[in-house]
Order: C-alpha cells, then structure tokens, then sequence
C-alpha cells in the first residue's frame, strides 16, 4: 500500500460525538448503531476533515472514562460535541422538569469527560446545542430546564421536531463577532433548554428575550460552544452562532496542559475547519 500523499495526511482528524441507539433498518429491528445526522459529516468534510465518530462506550461513570479519553484524545486533531437529548439535570444538581427528555448517561458521562480533557489539553472544541450546554455544565454551569417558563414564549421551539428562526445578537468585541461580524443575525432554532450560567466562559451572542445562544472561553479564547440550531447557509459555508476553536499546537493532542498556540500548517487547517466552514447546522436530535 503506498503511503498517503501530503493533503491526505495533513488532513485534521476531527471526532465527533454521537448516540448509540437501536435504529430499525430493513431487515434488522432495534440494531444498536452509533448515529449521528450526516450533516456533521458533510460540513468537516467538506471543509477538509477526516471524520471519527466517538459513540459512548457505556459506563456512565465519567470518572470511570479518563483513560479511554486520554486515547482517543490523543488521536484527534479537535473535538465536536453533537446535539441531541436534554443532558440529564442531575448532573447540575438539578431535578429533571416534566418536559425533559429521557437521560442518557452514558452519552453525558462520555462527553463530560471528553470536554474536561480536551479543555485540560487545550484542544480544539466546539459544542453544537446540547453541545455547548454540556460544556457550560462540565464549567460548573447550569441550564434552563424549559425555556417557556423562563421566557413566557415558545419562539426557540414551537413545534416539536420542526426549526424555526429568529434573530440573535452577535456581541462586539467577541471571537464570534470576527468570524460573523457583530450584530443580529437571522438563524434557525429548535432547543427548548439554554445555558443558564456559565463559569469560564462569556456569552458571545444572544436573542433579544435574554437566552444565551454562543458562549466562548475566557480568558484566552482557545475553546468556544455554540448552540445553534440550525444551518445560514449563506453564500459560503460559516458558523453562523459561535464557533471559533482555535487553540493548540503542531502534532498530536496530548493531555499534558494547554498547548501554545501555532501556525503550522495542521493548525492552519484546523482553524479553518472550526472557523470557517462548518456551518453550525443544528441540533438536530
């Protein structure tokens, strides 16, 4: 087998979280798959990624995940974590709302664990919806259990399985902002949860009736979530609600602490890959 050309192997290796759920596909009845909307797929690899789906492994314990984390880590490039179901209350020392979805603890305890190690690693990272809740709650953060009672409107999710859209604020001065520009922005929704506190983190763009809808890291900028919902797709691929992950070195991720950040080439990419063309697509469950 001949060795892989100079594009291929410079070519970012992004893992992207996903469920391990049973899916009926014709023969086969409640087959356990990893899934993931194949949006996620489409944009990084458009965007020049090789892409890695990382389904829980099952323990729901996050403490019981560290050195399965620090492998795969060490094999990635950045890090997406995936929309999808409410993340279970309890893990914010909440009780869940009559509207939460069903938990799933092995998807929380793998991502919890995936975050804490690629912030400790300074590793590229971008949370789409529940993604970026999740990253908020690893901070020490808390969610908003349904967003109606806190809102008194129904305008982030007025039907179930149906985006909508409206407009958000994106704040000056912001990392956001140099990708997308400051000021509103028309995106579509479809989240009834939202980040309530977020240590470690500032918001970076928000909807007129006070929800949160990107936060990005503090101080240095290296990691940033994003809770978007749905996809611009405007005259090229960009992220449209928060998106910008551009810490980390050349070579391999490490868990040896936060990485200086570089212009080699591979980082470049990355950059680009996070910056500029994934679009932010949703969060779709």
């Amino acid at each position: 087998m001949s060795p892989p050309s100079d594009f291929v192997a410079a070519k970012p290796v992004i893992g992207v979280t996903c469920y391990a759920e049973p899916v009926d596909r014709a023969p086969w009845r409640g087959q356990r798959s990893a899934v993931l909307p194949m949006d996620y797929v489409d944009h990084l690899t458009r965007a020049g990624a090789v892409v890695v789906l990382l389904p829980p492994p099952g323990a729901t314990d996050v403490a019981r995940l560290d050195a399965e984390v620090a492998t795969v880590l060490a094999r990635l490039d950045g890090l997406v974590v995936a929309g999808g179901a409410d993340v279970s209350a309890e893990r914010y020392g909440g009780s869940p709302h009559p509207s939460s979805q069903a938990p799933r603890p092995d998807r929380d305890a793998w991502e919890l664990a995936l975050v804490r190690a690629a912030r400790t690693a300074g590793l590229p990272l971008l949370g789409v919806c529940r993604g970026m809740q999740l990253m908020a709650v690893e901070a020490g953060g808390t969610l908003h259990q349904h967003l109606p009672d806190v809102v008194r409107s129904d305008v982030h999710c007025p039907e179930p399985g149906a985006f909508t859209r409206h407009t958000v604020d994106v704040l000056a001065g912001t990392q956001l902002a140099t990708i997308l520009g400051d000021g509103p922005l028309d995106v579509p929704t479809y989240h009834h949860q939202a980040v309530a506190s977020h240590p470690g983190y500032r918001v970076s763009a928000g909807h007129g009736d006070g929800t949160v809808e990107a936060i990005e890291a503090l101080p240095r900028g290296a990691r940033t979530a994003d809770k978007a919902t749905g996809s611009a797709r405007r005259d090229r691929d960009v992220l449209h609600r928060g998106a910008v992950a551009s810490g980390g070195g050349g070579g391999p991720p490490s868990l040896r602490g936060p990485r200086p950040i570089s212009d080699t080439p591979k980082v470049q990419i990355v950059r680009h890959v996070v910056q500029s063309a994934i679009t932010v697509a949703g969060c779709p469950t």
